[in-house]
């Protein structure tokens, strides 16, 4: 089931020329960045479901996350990522990379630029 709905996200990427690499750096104390936790997994949830964003989780060590995301514009992606608790508590700082998808594993050809 999991891997029939990356296929679907997948599908959908296929639409887009570019994608995106959102690296978050945490700026304040974790029991700070825990008090907004479950505000920015509802924010998480929200950008899944609207098709935004591919994948997502904390860094390792727990200094901050990373976001994979396909919208359309870099543009889009900051006016989606300037609705993250996160961001409008100044929780973290956020590292954008825009890339072209040149090379995929076996199943996600439909990433690749046309």
């Amino acid at each position: 089931m999991c891997f029939e709905r990356l296929l679907g996200v997948v599908v959908l990427l296929k639409l887009r020329e570019n994608m995106f690499i959102v690296s978050l750096t945490y700026k304040r104390p974790l029991t700070e960045v825990d008090s907004y936790l479950e505000a920015h997994v509802a924010f998480l949830q929200e950008a899944y479901a609207k098709g935004s964003f591919v994948a997502s989780g904390r860094k390792v060590p727990r200094t901050g996350g990373v976001i994979l995301s396909g919208v359309k514009t870099r543009a889009e992606l900051e006016s989606i990522l300037a609705k993250d608790p996160f961001y409008q508590a100044g929780i973290a700082e956020y590292d954008i990379i825009e890339f072209v998808v040149s090379m995929v594993a076996e199943g996600f050809e439909q990433l690749k630029e046309q």
